[in-house]
């Protein structure tokens, strides 16, 4: 696992424009922004390595993969993806803790041709009992320019971003409240979608639709990530578990 760059996150960000030219074929409008342009990004250094699982069949693995199988299934059956046809990739279990506030970074794992499923099971925890929005998450789409999507799950919501040149900006809501209630520490099962220009963010079996740019593609470098709400102490740790990824032939 590669480790990649650390972006900042203004919380007073522009919600991301889906107008109706959307709906017809153009392109989604993106509003001009006075926010602070993000810095320029640092190195981190490298996690250390978590051994990968042997090749021995196990019980676990086996009833992980048919679990996978039948998300893929009834996302199928929802519309999320066109079919279940391509690739799937057991991921290494992720444990990482990140003290800046409004900043995240992530961990490169592969990349995609645009459509994907990614799933997993998030725990993560906070040092300062009133952070700013802090969680696990992935990034998705990011370009040789750094240009990417982005979505975690936060204290009480999804946190939805598109990143472009030195400024980010919220993704909308298309379907769906992108609310939740957690505790801290908390713990949520989380799943990913992309098909085309649109997502659908899954926590706890709840699906909330976002309609992405028509001008920002999903394909390119998937990973893992961290969204730091507090410089205090550790900040935020997060751990991800029974994590799988589904890529389209």
């Amino acid at each position: 696992m590669q480790v990649n760059k650390v972006f900042h996150f203004q919380f007073l960000i522009v919600v991301l424009l889906v107008s109706a030219l959307a709906c017809s074929g153009g392109g989604a409008v993106v509003p001009e922004s006075t926010e602070t342009p993000l810095p320029t990004s640092t190195n981190t250094p490298k996690p250390t390595a978590t051994p990968r699982p042997t090749k021995t069949p196990n019980l676990v693995a086996t009833r992980q993969h048919e679990e996978f199988q039948s998300l893929l299934q009834t996302f199928e059956e929802n519309g999320y993806i066109e079919s279940t046809d391509g690739s799937i990739v057991e991921l290494d279990p992720f444990k990482e803790s990140w003290a800046q506030i409004n900043w995240y970074q992530w961990w490169t794992l592969t990349e995609t041709d645009g459509d994907f499923v990614f799933e997993g099971h998030l725990e993560w925890t906070t040092a300062s009992s009133t952070p700013e929005d802090s969680g696990c998450g992935i990034v998705f789409g990011v370009q040789d320019n750094n240009d990417h999507y982005a979505v975690f799950l936060a204290n009480s919501r999804i946190v939805f971003l598109m990143a472009r040149g030195t400024y980010s900006y919220e993704v909308g809501k298309t379907q769906g409240s992108g609310r939740a209630n957690f505790d801290n520490p908390a713990e949520a099962d989380f799943a990913v979608a992309a098909k085309g220009q649109s997502a659908y963010v899954s926590v706890n079996g709840d699906v909330t639709q976002y309609t992405l740019s028509a001008d920002q593609t999903t394909e390119g470098d998937i990973g893992l990530s961290l969204l730091s709400g507090t410089n205090r102490d550790y900040g935020t740790r997060c751990e991800m578990t029974d994590m799988m990824l589904w890529r389209a032939k």
